[in-house]
């Protein structure tokens, strides 16, 4: 099933919404899983924080989910099921790996033939775990950790690049930047955050880094869910002369970090996010101002250079009054996998559904450099992760070449 064809059927769904609904009948009422599965709408779990410190981000991700559907039924659903409608089955994660557990176990006994989510490296391990035990394809749109795809499990795949993949590609780009500016980079100081998803981008970014002739010193934890302020740890990156500072960490962490960086003001040629969940957000533009401007940072994106990606984030803005994140696009590719999964498997049975999502390939709103398509151990083998940075005010693409917006500013306000 063509994305793109799915996007294209969302204008015509809205029509639907306003006059008759659009996104699936009501559940069948089967409680049993195979009862649910064969009968009336197929349905798809989402499994977001839409409740917690998380919420927004996991109101967007639900909400793309939920677009993904509408897009699927308004193109005639599944098709290979006759037409049968699909329907999105909602849990909360709160943000807490247990009760991510619980919730992913509550959709498969409800009959969910596959389930997207999480937005959280530590949640995802623990469903990971549910739904390798239970036989259900798990999708996951965001996710970092690689840890979870060295298990050998066989229900778990991935659209997001990998933390070690966006940490290569981060040091690769800042190597070509830096040099295409006149100002070869020497010494980076990296700052993280200390759970599995900061750690594991520190090492990978340290290793590629240290291949490229790059040194990566000092290295700087911090407990996210705890920091209050940052300007300790960027007084001592000052003092280690580092001419870049990359930075993995999330929303409000990395918020933190900016003010304490206008505050201390090192002797850098660049900040350089690294899977870093504030620095390519509208959000951290907002809240930022002048001190976010030229930041840069290297992650999974919507592709901006996609009519189909514009139609699609275009709706959400008109619907929803608010920009559509890049979790919310990756969501969408999700459900859409799991949905060309039932498409090519021709059935609702979960290990059917598992072959056929093994074997399909989407056509994604998010960067990449082919369909989405997976290598053996689940991982999206086209997935690209983009450079991009904040200018004027707005969050532009701006390497590679081919997916560029705009030239890079290899610099930093505070210094020019």
């Amino acid at each position: 099933m063509s994305a793109r064809k799915l996007v294209a059927g969302l204008g015509a769904c809205a029509v639907l919404l306003a006059a008759a609904g659009c996104g699936g009948s009501a559940p069948s009422g089967a409680a049993g899983a195979a009862g649910g599965r064969d009968t009336g709408p197929v349905k798809i779990g989402a499994l977001h924080p839409v409740s917690g410190g998380l919420a927004v981000d996991g109101q967007q991700m639900r909400r793309g989910a939920r677009m993904a559907v509408e897009a699927i039924n308004a193109a005639g659903g599944i098709k290979a099921l006759g037409g049968r409608k699909v329907e999105l089955v909602t849990g909360d994660t709160q943000g807490k790996a247990e009760v991510g557990q619980s919730e992913a176990q509550r959709l498969i006994s409800e009959g969910a033939v596959g389930i997207v989510g999480t937005y959280q490296s530590a949640v995802s391990t623990n469903v990971a775990v549910v739904t390798e035990r239970n036989e259900v394809p798990f999708v996951m749109d965001v996710t970092a950790s690689d840890e979870i795809f060295a298990h050998g499990y066989d229900y778990s795949f991935r659209v997001q690049p990998g933390s070690e993949v966006i940490s290569a590609a981060a040091a690769k780009y800042l190597k070509a930047v830096s040099e295409e500016a006149g100002e070869p980079v020497k010494q980076v100081a990296f700052l993280h955050e200390q759970s599995d998803f900061g750690s594991g981008a520190a090492e990978a970014f340290a290793a590629a880094a240290g291949d490229l002739g790059i040194k990566v010193d000092p290295v700087i934890s911090y407990d996210a869910a705890t920091v209050s302020d940052l300007t300790a740890q960027i007084t001592q990156v000052k003092a280690s002369g580092a001419d870049v500072l990359a930075i993995a960490g999330y929303y409000r962490d990395g918020l933190l970090a900016a003010k304490a960086i206008n505050a201390v003001k090192p002797g850098l040629n660049a900040v350089w996010g690294v899977s870093n969940g504030a620095f390519d957000q509208p959000k951290f533009v907002a809240d930022t101002g002048a001190l976010g401007e030229r930041y840069f940072s290297t992650n999974y994106h919507f592709d901006a250079q996609d009519p189909q990606t514009r139609e699609l984030r275009a709706e959400y803005q008109r619907r929803y009054g608010a920009p559509m994140r890049t979790g919310a696009v990756l969501a969408y590719d999700a459900v859409q996998t799991i949905a060309a999964g039932v498409e090519r498997a021709g059935s609702t049975d979960p290990l059917e559904v598992r072959d056929g999502i093994a074997g399909a390939e989407v056509e994604p709103l998010t960067v990449g450099s082919g369909p989405i398509s997976f290598a053996p151990n689940g991982d999206n083998e086209n997935a690209l992760p983009v450079l991009m940075q904040v200018q004027d005010g707005k969050v532009v693409q701006v390497y590679p070449e081919d997916k560029a917006e705009a030239e890079p500013n290899y610099s930093v306000t505070w210094r020019s």
